[in-house]
């Protein structure tokens, strides 16, 4: 342990030693006429061909705009970052279009830059503060270059734990107001504060509270979990803990503005943060980043950008869709506006397209769920590699099939096999097994798919002729079962089926999810038409186009034709 802890200061000490090497070179190049701040340490040397190289650098990035600048400079940096570093901090910075576009929905909700006091509790290496201090100085106008310098060091503040992503944030917020700043013949005060953001109690208010908070699952101390306990549910996330304290640190009638991951539109460990948001800081604008891959270094997760504002009112939310674009704004594409459920820690059910508008405005209207048709969900009780010595190849005594998440097929049928590695047919009941056996007909459904895939929902229904065969089957925990609450449920399992893996069932779904996980809580929330409506697929065989054409009617704005 303590071998691994002093290869990650060296690789951190070496992370800063290059990207201060690069600031300074950037700092020269822009002819400033300023010494630099001097680095928060000085650890490491560089040998000359890497000094050189970095020198270069920045001195190369100087020639982009500033907030372009400090973007290359702060992602060098975060980079050069020990891998386990990042993850465990939840370091991510931000591309300059989508920290724009942020400001731009707390600008189109009123913010007023002459006037507005901004935090950002996860500074970073200013991704957000750098264009808000640019903006401050452009309202401003033509007044005394002092007091704007003075306003701005005033109004603009960071807090940041990393001591010298808080100094690269201060260099950049500097050159992002040089002019300001030759003009008064006097630097800015500090605007960066190095300090725990979700450790501060008592604390002044401001009008905009911005950022990309760090995110991934974390332990909290006693006293934490206590202060943060309206938003938990299960385990605590970095970023539900930001949210909620930039809520507190708001004033009312003032604005959050986030980006964040879309888990908490619907998942269950983020309904008690959705109930906050929901009485405290309804959203005023939502824009969901249409890509995954390649926002953020090393990260395949879906954001979105929303921005609420503190005791607002429960109106319509407009929704958009945006693209980065390297080097230049984001593309933006509308898709109209939605309302909270009526439920405080209900799902928000938004569209993923701007094609799903409507679509969004229907499921909201629609009072039907799994419950209805006669089901709960449960996840598969076998955490197969916990029980490896009781997997068997062949059937024998004491033992029942193992159902896989390879059962399910990609086209919704159930073939039972166990042909991926270490993967096998059947699992040897020890004393005391008996929970992990099911014995009821049900539909299995695959738990993680993500948004790229043809189908989110894919589902298949447990063949009764293998319960028949066997005194029970266990099913690991990679599917979902939807299981009957009662001996004959409106909808059967075949039915069931099939209507999750349908195109309309599926576009559905992504209304309301916001992971690669297809959850218990998400099923049993997603809006069904009544069960009634199905009946004339009962009992005989379902021609596939027909059912597809039957459940888009059930789905669209008209209702059932």
């Amino acid at each position: 342990m303590e071998a691994r802890a002093s290869t990650q200061d060296t690789q951190t000490a070496f992370a800063g030693a290059i990207a201060a090497r690069a600031v300074e070179g950037f700092w020269e190049r822009l002819e400033t006429g300023l010494p630099l701040l001097p680095p928060p340490f000085a650890g490491y040397e560089l040998r000359v061909p890497t000094d050189q190289v970095a020198t270069h650098f920045g001195r190369s990035v100087a020639g982009l705009s500033i907030v372009e600048a400090a973007s290359q400079l702060g992602l060098l940096y975060c980079g050069l970052l020990p891998s386990e570093w990042r993850a465990t901090h939840g370091v991510h910075y931000t591309p300059p279009s989508l920290a724009n576009r942020l400001l731009d929905q707390a600008e189109a909700a009123g913010l007023d830059w002459t006037s507005a006091r901004i935090l950002d509790p996860a500074a970073g290496a200013g991704a957000f503060l750098v264009p808000a201090a640019q903006r401050m100085i452009r309202a401003m106008g033509r007044c005394d270059p002092a007091f704007a310098l003075k306003n701005v060091s005033a109004r603009l503040c960071g807090y940041e734990l990393d001591p010298f992503a808080a100094w690269m944030a201060q260099v950049f917020i500097e050159a992002a107001t040089l002019p300001t700043i030759r003009a008064a013949g006097r630097r800015p005060s500090p605007c960066i504060d190095v300090r725990d953001s979700l450790g501060v109690t008592k604390e002044q208010v401001f009008d905009l509270v911005i950022g990309n908070p760090p995110f991934g699952r974390v332990s909290l101390p006693t006293d934490q979990r206590m202060r943060y306990a309206r938003s938990l549910y299960g385990h605590a996330n970095l970023y539900g803990l930001f949210m909620d304290q930039a809520v507190r640190l708001a004033r009312p009638g003032g604005l959050v503005s986030f980006l964040t991951p879309s888990s908490f539109l619907a998942g269950e460990y983020f309904k008690n943060l959705r109930a906050v948001l929901w009485h405290e800081a309804p959203p005023v604008a939502l824009d969901f980043v249409t890509l995954r891959k390649g926002v953020f270094e090393e990260v395949l997760q879906e954001t979105v950008l929303v921005t609420y504002r503190k005791n607002g009112a429960r109106g319509s939310a407009v929704v958009s869709f945006i693209e980065p674009q390297s080097g230049a704004p984001a593309r933006l594409e509308a898709a109209g506006s939605v309302a909270l459920p009526a439920t405080p820690t209900g799902p928000w059910i938004l569209p993923r397209h701007s094609s799903e508008a409507v679509l969004a405005g229907r499921l909201r209207a629609m009072p039907q769920r799994l419950s209805d048709w006669g089901y709960k969900v449960s996840t598969g009780p076998l955490v197969w590699n916990r029980h490896k010595d009781q997997l068997r190849d062949e059937a024998g005594p004491g033992t029942v099939p193992l159902v896989w998440a390879e059962c399910v097929t990609s086209d919704g049928r159930f073939v039972f096999r166990s042909e991926k590695r270490n993967h096998k047919p059947y699992f040897r009941l020890q004393p005391g097994d008996d929970w992990l056996v099911v014995r009821t007909p049900c539909v299995v459904l695959q738990r993680t798919t993500a948004k790229e895939q043809a189908r989110r929902l894919i589902a298949a229904e447990m063949p009764a002729s293998l319960l028949g065969r066997h005194a029970g089957v266990t099913v690991e925990n990679h599917l979902n079962m939807l299981v009957p609450t009662v001996a004959c449920p409106p909808v059967p399992p075949s039915l069931l089926a099939a209507f999750l893996n349908s195109a309309a069932a599926d576009r559905a779904f992504r209304c309301l999810s916001g992971s690669v996980a297809v959850s218990a809580y998400e099923l049993e929330s997603l809006p069904l038409p009544a069960a009634a409506d199905l009946e004339r697929f009962m009992g005989r065989e379902i021609d596939r186009a027909d059912f597809e054409q039957a459940c888009d009617q059930l789905y669209s704005a008209d209702g059932a034709a």
